[in-house]
């Protein structure tokens, strides 16, 4: 039974959910293909799929690449004891650029300079986190040498 969870915790489980779903718009895009990519015992050639379906893939890939590292430092904060207001709105604010992100990728609305502007600021949350973990540990250990 699930007692309480964390705002960290809520939003990882968010962002796994949304990366472990992108595969949804590659699928029914490969799927839907005018050219018959629709043989699933090999995967066709990306580039010669329509522009949105390859955007879907790579929105996939660059969400499964960006919430593994988030997920380890939320895990790690969580283990920790580490659950503050500057760790919950970087896992928040994680989660959403990561919708936005995935989001005007496939749609191509997210074009340069906003698409990489989205990520990097997800990115600085995943920083924000670990950093605070790595604080609490020298202040831990800092407390551990004094006492």
């Amino acid at each position: 039974m699930i007692t309480s969870m964390t705002s960290e915790l809520v939003y990882l489980t968010l962002s796994a959910l949304l990366a472990g779903s992108l595969w949804i718009p590659f699928v029914i895009g490969q799927g839907g293909d005018p050219k018959g990519h629709t043989d699933f015992t090999r995967p066709p050639d990306i580039t010669q799929l329509r522009p949105w379906v390859q955007r879907s893939f790579r929105a996939h890939q660059n969400a499964i690449e960006t919430t593994l590292p988030f997920a380890i430092v939320v895990l790690v904060a969580h283990v920790a004891g580490l659950s503050n207001s500057v760790t919950g709105t970087a896992a928040a604010v994680f989660f959403w650029t990561r919708l936005v992100h995935a989001a005007g990728m496939i749609s191509g609305l997210a074009i340069f300079p906003i698409r990489p502007i989205i990520f990097s600021v997800s990115y600085a949350c995943t920083v924000v986190i670990a950093v605070m973990v790595l604080l609490g540990s020298l202040g831990q250990h800092a407390h551990v040498e004094g006492a």
